[in-house]
C-alpha cells in the first residue's frame, strides 16, 4: 500500500486498533498519517488480493469531520461517506470497506478548519469482521424509514452492519446520547449493497446511547440492518459509575 506523508503522532491522538479491549487507550501506530484541516491523503492497493480495509480515525479530543471515497478507476466511486465525530479521541472512527477486483485508492479528505487536524490510519491485515450475532440478527429497513436501537451502560461498543440484495445503499447511521444529541453521524453511500457491504464499530462510552439507522434511499430500496454490541464492560454492571440518568420513577 502507498500512504501519504509520515508524520509523527502523539500516542492521544491514533487509532485503536483492538477495540475488543477492555480499558484501552488509542496506540501510536507506524502507519498512522496526520490530516491536516482542508487536505487529502490518498491509500493505494494494486493488487486484487484486498479485498478488504479498515479505516481508523482519532484525533485529540477535537471534532472530526471528514469525507472518505473509494476510487475504483478513472471517474468511478462505488463507496463513498461523511463522517462526523463530536470528539475524535473518546469516540474514533472505525469501519470497514470492501475493495473487491482491485486496483483500488482509499481516498480521506479532512473538511474541517486547520485547527483539526486528525490521525488517519488504513490498513488490509486483521480487519474486524461481523461477529455471527451480528450476521444472524439483520432486519430489513424499507426505504424511508428508520430503526433505533438502545444500549445499556455496559455496552462499550456496538456492531454496525448494513447490506442490500445487489441495489444501492444509500443511509444515514447516527450515534446519540440524549435527544437529538449527535455524537456520531454517518452519511453512506454504496453502489451495491451486497458486493460492497458496510460494517463499522461505534464507540458507545457513558449511558443513554442510542444507535439510530435510516435508510435514506427512496421506497424500492430496502436495506438490511443489524446493530449488535461489540464489547462489554461488566464492571459498569457491578456498581461502576455509569453517567447520570434522569427519571421520575426511581425509587430513592
Amino acid at each position: 500500500a502507498e500512504t501519504g506523508q509520515k508524520a509523527g503522532w502523539n500516542p492521544q491522538l491514533a487509532s485503536k486498533n483492538n477495540l475488543s479491549v477492555q480499558g484501552t487507550t488509542p496506540t501510536a501506530t507506524e502507519t498512522s498519517v496526520l490530516v491536516q484541516g482542508g487536505s487529502l491523503r490518498t491509500w493505494s492497493y494494486r493488487s486484487p488480493l484486498v479485498e478488504q480495509v479498515q479505516v481508523v480515525l482519532s484525533t485529540e479530543g477535537r471534532p472530526l469531520d471528514a469525507d472518505i471515497e473509494l476510487w475504483h478507476g478513472p471517474d468511478n466511486t462505488p463507496c463513498k461517506m461523511r463522517v462526523y465525530v463530536e470528539n475524535g479521541q473518546l469516540r474514533p472512527f472505525s469501519a470497514v470497506i470492501d475493495t473487491p477486483r482491485g486496483p483500488n485508492t482509499v481516498a480521506i479528505r479532512n473538511i474541517g478548519q486547520i485547527e483539526f487536524p486528525f490521525a488517519a490510519d488504513v490498513y488490509a491485515n486483521d480487519v474486524e469482521d461481523p461477529s455471527e450475532e451480528c450476521i444472524a440478527s439483520s432486519a430489513t429497513i424499507q426505504g424511508g424509514a428508520l430503526r433505533t436501537y438502545p444500549f445499556d451502560t455496559m455496552v462499550d461498543s456496538v456492531e454496525v452492519l448494513l447490506k442490500t440484495d445487489g441495489r444501492p445503499l444509500n443511509a444515514r447511521i447516527e450515534l446519540l446520547q440524549g435527544p437529538n444529541n449527535n455524537k456520531q453521524v454517518i452519511e453512506l453511500y454504496t453502489e451495491d449493497g451486497f458486493d460492497r457491504p458496510f460494517f463499522c464499530i461505534l464507540e458507545t462510552p457513558g449511558s443513554g446511547n442510542v444507535v439510530r439507522i435510516v435508510n435514506t434511499a427512496p421506497v424500492e430500496f430496502p436495506m438490511t440492518a443489524a446493530v449488535v454490541p461489540h464489547s462489554i464492560n461488566e464492571e459498569m454492571g457491578m456498581g461502576g459509575d455509569g453517567g447520570v440518568v434522569l427519571g421520575g420513577d426511581l425509587a430513592w
